[in-house]
C-alpha cells in the first residue's frame, strides 16, 4: 500500500496545469502625457476597469494627489505636472479601498445606495460594507 506522500504527488501530477501568473483582474496602466498639464489619456478604460464612476475616480485622485483637474472625453487633465508612477500608485490604493472585497479580497464588488449611506456589497461572497467618503 502508499503512503500519503506518494498518493498525493500521484495526485498532483493528473491535476491539470494552472497558470498561476495570470490575473483575472488586471488595472491598465495609466497612459500619461506631461507637460504643463498632465493628461491620462486612457482614464475610461480605468474606471471601466475598476467598475466605478468616472467621477468618483477623479475625486479621489484630485484630493490623493492635492492637484485640481477635470474630466474631459474620457481622458482625466490635471492642472499641473503628475509623475505617472504617482497616478498608478492611487489608482492602485483606490482599488484597495474602493473596490476589492474586504471579506474575500475579490474585486467583484457593485456600488448599492441606501437611505444615507452608500454601500460595497461583494458578489462573490454577499459582504457588504459601507463606502468611506472622499
Amino acid at each position: 500500500m502508499d503512503n500519503y506522500e506518494t498518493l498525493l504527488e500521484r495526485a498532483r501530477q493528473k491535476l491539470p496545469q494552472l497558470s498561476r501568473e495570470e490575473k483575472r483582474f488586471e488595472i491598465p496602466v495609466a497612459d500619461v502625457q506631461t507637460g504643463k498639464q498632465t493628461v491620462v489619456k486612457n482614464f475610461a478604460e480605468i474606471a471601466k476597469a475598476l467598475r466605478r464612476e468616472p467621477k468618483h475616480l477623479a475625486k479621489f485622485l484630485f484630493k490623493e494627489l492635492a492637484v485640481p483637474g477635470s474630466l474631459k472625453e474620457g481622458a482625466l487633465l490635471f492642472q499641473g505636472k503628475v509623475y505617472p508612477v504617482l497616478i498608478n500608485q492611487r489608482v492602485q490604493e483606490y482599488a484597495k479601498r474602493f473596490v476589492m472585497c474586504n471579506e474575500c479580497g475579490k474585486p467583484d464588488t457593485t456600488v448599492q445606495e441606501g437611505k444615507n449611506i452608500i454601500f460595497i456589497k461583494c458578489e462573490a461572497c454577499g459582504a457588504r460594507r459601507s463606502m468611506e467618503t472622499i
